[in-house]
């Protein structure tokens, strides 16, 4: 049988692989990974076979509320297993088209792209231009205009399926906790697996292209919705946060008023009063901080650490854990539940300036010493001996948990 497009089952098949190790919750219609495979063939077959025929019509999105750090709630639009399989396969043809094209200063959501190199290069700069101007979209995912993207894909994607089933996903409509189906008309839902790759589409002719056109001499950083630009004054970062705010309202987006400023990159050598001093970016927070050079002579440096909105993230993560209540438990077994995550923070905040993420680990050990006084009745009411107690393991098993790895054991004595 003839199809109306090309498109390979085995890229169906390294859609579906991707998928499921992305993981992920069911969408409206509440099906898991797990009850996909029970017929993954017929289920794969079905969806090469849609697409192919250019019948494939995507459902709605799950409408998931999710409690921002910042007080409020963000929708996360959460497509069926099928649906994110359909839109991997779009994502595997596309990105290759648009990646080329792509700002060298735009960080999230790209291949062999991390937010540790934006972190990287936005310390060097603040270390080359005394001003910053700090920027956030307001809502980006709800607020993307459908025409203005399209006509940016059709720029760079002559493919005709998967333009066709981009507009379809734009206008698919979302199905809120109440099951209310709410139709959109601009926006991409921020949970789709196609999604990411389409903001960034947008923003790169929204604010990259424009700001190397128009201001060439001002490098920035974006990482999907934030931004940074560096200045040489404060009458030119003035000047940009203006041109910025009209840029955006031109494209139909707006900046955070409450995340978005300019901000003075003071150290030893930069003496000029201005009220901001600091700024958070991928959670570090860029300001003066006490440093050694190469002599051990101290000096203040701007540079990143970790944020105290990341550290209050972690201590909140930590005591929801619950550890000292789990005296069934063996310290291996705590370890396997709880170390991998303990190692990705060490690996992603411990980057830069590392001593600020010593507060978490002491933190850490000291629920494991509550859980050796819950867990052995000779500990129970002696901390002292608790203390020593774990600090023999740690010293003999560091790899049991990431802040032993790192020399940081539980007091001894």
């Amino acid at each position: 049988m003839v199809k109306s497009f090309e498109i390979p089952k085995q890229l169906v098949w390294e859609a579906y692989l991707k998928v499921k190790a992305n993981g992920g919750a069911g969408g409206v219609d509440e099906q898991s990974i797990e009850e996909f495979e029970e017929d993954l063939k017929g289920n794969l077959y079905k969806i090469w076979n849609r697409l192919s025929s250019g019948s494939y019509f995507p459902p709605p999105v799950r409408g998931v509320p999710i409690p921002k750090k910042s007080g409020g709630i963000r929708m996360l639009g959460v497509p069926t297993v099928s649906d994110r399989i359909a839109q991997m396969v779009v994502k595997l043809v596309l990105e290759p088209m648009l990646e080329p094209h792509f700002h060298a200063n735009s960080y999230g959501y790209r291949p062999n792209k991390s937010a540790h190199d934006a972190i990287e290069v936005t310390r060097h700069r603040c270390w080359r231009y005394d001003w910053v101007v700090e920027f956030d979209i307001r809502g980006l995912f709800d607020n993307i205009d459908h025409e203005l993207l399209l006509r940016a894909l059709r720029k760079h994607c002559s493919c005709e399926w998967v333009i066709l089933y981009i507009e379809r996903w734009l206008k698919a409509p979302l199905q809120d906790e109440h099951g209310h189906v709410v139709e959109r008309t601009k926006g991409t839902p921020q949970g789709g697996v196609v999604s990411p790759l389409l903001a960034n589409l947008f923003l790169h002719y929204a604010v990259d292209v424009w700001i190397s056109r128009h201001f060439p001499t001002v490098p920035f950083c974006r990482y999907a919705d934030d931004g940074l630009l560096h200045c040489k004054s404060r009458q030119q970062a003035e000047e940009v946060l203006r041109a910025v705010e009209k840029r955006f309202q031109e494209c139909g987006l707006e900046i955070h008023p409450g995340k978005s400023k300019i901000v003075y990159c003071k150290d030893v050598n930069r003496r000029e009063d201005y009220a901001n001093i600091s700024f958070d970016f991928l959670g570090f927070t860029f300001r003066p901080r006490s440093s050694k050079d190469k002599y051990g002579r101290r000096y203040v440096n701007f540079s990143p650490a970790v944020s105290k909105a990341a550290k209050k993230a972690m201590r909140q993560a930590i005591r929801s854990w619950h550890l000292q209540l789990k005296n069934d438990r063996t310290l291996e077994d705590l370890s396997r539940m709880f170390d991998p995550v303990l190692r990705g923070w060490a690996n992603y905040y411990g980057k830069f300036y590392k001593s600020e993420m010593v507060s978490i680990w002491y933190h850490t050990n000291m629920y494991l010493v509550r859980w050796v006084m819950r867990k052995y009745k000779r500990y129970a009411r002696h901390r002292r001996r608790a203390n020593e107690h774990l600090n023999r393991i740690a010293r003999v098993n560091p790899g049991l948990f990431a802040q032993w790895k790192l020399g940081i054991y539980p007091a001894a004595g």
